[in-house]
């Protein structure tokens, strides 16, 4: 998932992740990014691309915080086009959840509006699954993608709905991916990204337990640890960690916050000013 669902970046792992390219550290996701309990660790994902994440964490524990008027809430009609990006989407199930939750059914079971979701992943096997099994393929989109290295794709699919940014983001659990992968520059460059293309971003960071935990479960498996866990700078209150960057580097400014979820991960809602 950086590395989901996640676009422009879907790099995620809470189960998304971000490369085109297949990954073959595949592995079920933990029920909590904290567990003490070694028995319940089912294995390591480097780049979050977990294959049955949503088993442990499935969408209802986001949707649960987030109305589903919130389009409407951010200014956005039915009568034109919308664009959402989904960043590391994984296999998709939260990326059509979310679809329906913020867009409603009319008569005829037929959703309202122009809306389009476009969500990436860098693992090729889990966009295959997500295209396989997507109820709304006139709506829903799902392609292979490593944010970090090309972001082409994005703009060519801003390009044919005619508009220059997403009105939506979705960045969920995917930033710590990146961050233990490409140190402290992908990540300010990542959330950098995210905003440029972005008029809203909605943004789930993981804690830092949670790199103590996927450090630990990388370790016990045998492999070499992240290249840059240890040197990493930027420690301690990731949401806050990205929320002065983008307030400050990226002229964006937090309108809301929508609590927390049951993993303990803020959800922050950020707009363009």
């Amino acid at each position: 998932m950086y590395l989901n669902g996640a676009i422009l970046f879907r790099f995620r792992v809470s189960t998304r992740t971000y490369f085109t390219e297949t990954h073959m550290a595949m592995a079920t996701c933990p029920p909590s990014c904290d567990t003490g309990d070694e028995k319940e660790d089912p294995g390591a994902a480097p780049y979050g691309n977990f294959i049955n994440y949503y088993t442990f964490n499935p969408p209802e524990n986001r949707l649960s915080l987030v109305p589903a008027s919130l389009l409407h809430e951010l200014g956005y009609s039915d009568g034109e086009a919308t664009l959402i990006l989904d960043v590391g989407c994984n296999s998709g199930e939260l990326s059509v959840a979310f679809y329906k939750h913020l867009v409603p059914q009319s008569e005829g079971n037929q959703r309202k509006g122009k809306v389009y979701l476009l969500g990436f992943d860098l693992d090729e096997s889990l966009i295959q699954r997500a295209q396989q099994t997507n109820p709304l393929q006139d709506s829903i989109t799902f392609i292979p993608l490593d944010i970090t290295k090309n972001a082409d794709q994005l703009e060519v699919y801003l390009s044919q709905h005619g508009c220059s940014q997403f009105h939506l983001c979705l960045c969920l659990a995917v930033t710590m991916w990146v961050h233990l992968n490409h140190g402290d520059s992908g990540l300010l460059q990542l959330l950098s990204r995210l905003a440029s293309i972005s008029q809203h971003l909605l943004l789930e960071a993981q804690p830092w337990k949670c790199y103590r935990s996927a450090a630990r479960r990388l370790r016990k498996l045998g492999r070499s640890d992240f290249d840059h866990f240890k040197t990493l700078k930027i420690r301690g209150d990731m949401a806050d960690h990205a929320r002065e960057h983008l307030e400050k580097h990226c002229g964006m400014e937090l309108i809301q916050s929508f609590g927390s979820t049951s993993w303990d991960r803020k959800l922050l809602l950020f707009k363009r000013k």
